[in-house]
């Protein structure tokens, strides 16, 4: 199976595999790649809808020029907890993050978020989110006040007295629940134009209609996250070495 950077003709030749619709792992398997590479180029470069060969080519080689340009001088690559690949880390960290995007987070937001997914620990503080991703605190106070307000995150001191942000078990539960709770305000809301607009008019009909599917989607999440927190929740495998792991992350 062939290794390095993917060529200009391969990059062609995904670029009509996404247009066929054809599925990653048939494009990876024409071109003798794995599948895990031609999801990550597609999602970097634009998603299935804006993927362009010529496009991606040159963006490849602008973030390698950037990396060259603005690495410091005799920096290593920090060693990773059990024995990860740096840049299949750094890649899947790109892939992750190019998915929220799409979902309709904005780019820093979602970096922060799948920085924390991605640490073993599930938090960090400002100061080494800032590190990780090298921005400024200001930018991570933003990221995570709009993560908080979509209840992804939350915060709290640790022994030293430092905020930290956190993202557990309990997050997306929470999220759902939150999700859950705006849709039953839209039914409501719909129901009070009913009344406003005059039972059997079209519009009443309309808003009754609305308020009908947006109950039962909140009554659905709702229930369904309830059953997940309780039989999905899976526990991580803990080893005699492994609170000694090198690499572990830092803040």
């Amino acid at each position: 199976m062939p290794g390095g950077r993917l060529t200009q003709q391969e990059r062609q030749q995904i670029a009509m595999g996404v247009a066929d619709g054809l599925a990653y792992a048939e494009i990876g398997r024409r071109l003798d790649r794995p599948t895990s590479t031609i999801t990550r180029e597609v999602m970097r470069n634009g998603g299935p809808a804006g993927y362009r060969a010529d496009l991606a080519h040159r963006a490849t080689g602008h973030r390698a020029h950037r990396r060259k340009q603005t690495a410091p001088r005799g920096q290593q690559v920090p060693v990773q907890a059990h024995g990860r690949d740096p840049e299949a880390v750094r890649a899947y960290e790109e892939v992750f993050t190019t998915l929220l995007m799409a979902s309709g987070l904005p780019k820093m937001t979602a970096r922060v978020l799948v920085s924390l997914y991605t640490t073993d620990a599930g938090s960090l503080t400002a100061s080494a989110l800032a590190q990780r991703l090298a921005v400024s605190p200001a930018s991570i106070s933003k990221a995570i006040a709009f993560l908080e307000s979509q209840g992804l995150v939350r915060r709290e001191r640790d022994e030293r007295r430092r905020e930290r942000y956190i993202v557990d078990d309990d997050v997306w539960y929470q999220s759902m629940i939150a999700s859950a709770r705006s849709t039953a305000q839209l039914a409501e809301t719909a129901r009070q134009g009913v009344g406003i607009l005059g039972p059997d008019t079209p519009a009443a009909t309309r808003l009754e209609n609305i308020a009908r599917f947006v109950d039962f989607v909140s009554e659905s999440i709702t229930r369904a996250a309830e059953q997940a927190r309780e039989i999905l929740h899976a526990k991580p495998a803990t080893t005699s070495g492994s609170a000694a792991t090198p690499g572990s992350d830092p803040g």
